[in-house]
């Protein structure tokens, strides 16, 4: 597949495609508050947070659907919106593809009628060379002249795309992208998704509440909660490094402990928890009492001696629970407190692992996070 030329005036693009800091208020009393920045070119931000903590509308506000009630949003240098100036563009004019999470694809139309929809200001052979562009890239040949109800829920997906990218956006939003399909498709069509999007070389934003659908597609995290942005940055450090209990609980860590801090040596933390030490990397913030936070998959299970290892942590545990999770086993151990490791399948079986098994968790230092506590 080739990439998508973009053929704008402004070409010298900012190095940053977009800066937005706004606030949103609504009647009942919410208050939505946003501060985004986009580099120019292809990178995908995915809003993450619980249902209702204001992520659509961020979305919304960007789009131009929502009018902020105060703040700024900028894009290649031309302002979008300016509480103080009084300025606020249309969705058209802000030159962006909005991907709703219903598609609403129009089903009294074939497929390249709905992906044509919006080329009405295009000469009629640049319409028919862009749609023809987007059948291809798509993979939507044979199905041109078949309605919505005629194609399956990965094809709507792909027409919905190619229709809000077929008029080369600035900039492309996509609210739940995934969620309209079966957990099977959702699977199969994560990176399909977004080695599609890379081909057009745009910055892309994305509303979901999924922590795998996040992970699989971002550069950018951006943690939302109670209308308010809690933490961003590259998707490993805001999975692996939560800037607190409340990022630590909404991005998934599996096990968030209390802890007290006995001594630090040469940037390692001697952590009591329960009646169980651990070493850790020390938190940045010096503090007596900390969360300890450790991931399942930094877990590492072992039956028999340890050996030899620059592991740490070798922790004697006894399995309470094993819970197939699609391709992971859930283990839960009581190691002096309890802990959760994921592993794949087949390492569970091929160490014959069951409840009541003693076993060996071995966790490296850098895998445990501390969050100094007040």
């Amino acid at each position: 597949m080739t990439q998508i030329a973009h053929d704008k005036t402004d070409a010298h693009l900012n190095p940053q495609e977009l800066v937005a800091t706004f606030e949103k208020r609504f009647a009942g009393g919410a208050t939505i508050t946003a501060g985004l920045s986009l580099p120019a070119g292809f990178s995908v931000t995915t809003l993450f947070g619980p249902s209702g903590c204001g992520k659509t509308t961020v979305l919304r506000c960007l789009a131009g659907l929502e009018r902020p009630n105060e703040g700024s949003i900028r894009a290649a240098g031309k302002v979008w919106f300016d509480s103080q100036q009084k300025i606020c563009l249309t969705p058209q004019q802000r030159d962006i593809g909005f991907l709703f999470q219903d598609y609403a694809l129009f089903p009294h139309l074939s497929v390249v009628e709905n992906i044509a929809f919006g080329l009405h200001v295009c000469s009629r052979h640049e319409r028919d060379q862009r749609v023809a562009e987007m059948v291809q890239m798509f993979d939507l040949k044979g199905l041109e002249s078949r309605r919505t109800h005629q194609i399956s829920g990965g094809q709507q997906q792909r027409v919905a795309l190619a229709r809000v990218l077929v008029r080369r956006p600035r900039l492309l939003l996509l609210d739940e992208p995934l969620s309209a399909l079966d957990a099977t498709l959702r699977e199969q069509l994560r990176i399909e998704l977004r080695r599609r999007l890379s081909l057009f070389q745009i910055p892309v934003i994305v509303v979901t509440h999924d922590r795998v659908e996040a992970i699989a597609l971002s550069d950018h995290l951006v943690i939302m909660e109670g209308g308010r942005i809690r933490q961003s940055g590259p998707v490993e450090q805001v999975i692996t490094r939560p800037s607190d209990l409340s990022v630590a609980r909404i991005v998934g860590v599996e096990t968030v402990l209390v802890g007290a801090i006995l001594n630090v040596h040469e940037g390692l933390a001697t952590v009591q928890v329960g009646r169980t030490t651990l070493l850790a990397v020390a938190p940045t913030i010096p503090a007596k009492c900390v969360h300890v936070c450790i991931r399942g998959e930094d877990v590492a299970i072992q039956k028999g001696p340890s050996g030899e290892t620059s592991v740490r942590n070798h922790l004697p545990a006894i399995i309470q629970s094993l819970t197939p999770e699609g391709p992971l086993v859930r283990i839960g151990l009581d190691c002096g407190f309890d802990l959760t490791a994921l592993v794949t399948r087949p390492a569970c079986t091929e160490l014959q692992l069951k409840v009541g098994d003693q076993v060996t968790a071995n966790l490296k230092a850098p895998a445990i996070h501390l969050i100094a506590h007040d």
